[in-house]
């Protein structure tokens, strides 16, 4: 199982274009990819679980990726929140 840890630095949080391109990018992977806070976490290929955690700037976020090509999957996330407005979480 891999682990990755982003903070939200978009003004206007996870909203729904770069949430919208998240989902389309987890669903190209077989794994299982979740996401979201220690409060609740959601399956990361469905927009109406991502975009319910209403994420805001400022909030880190968790993902997880567990199955056959998640090394594959978390490089993949990683690039795409670094090129979106998130950085690692500490």
């Amino acid at each position: 199982m891999q682990e990755i840890k982003y903070r939200i630095d978009d003004e206007m949080g996870l909203h729904a274009r770069p949430a919208g391109l998240l989902v389309k990018l987890a669903a190209k992977y077989k794994s299982d990819i979740q996401l979201g806070t220690p409060a609740k976490m959601v399956n990361a290929k469905r927009i109406i679980g991502v975009m319910a955690l209403t994420l805001k700037q400022g909030n880190d976020m968790t993902m997880t990726f567990n199955g056959e090509d998640e090394d594959e999957a978390a490089n993949a996330v990683k690039a795409f929140l670094e090129e979106n407005q998130f950085s690692p979480a500490e």
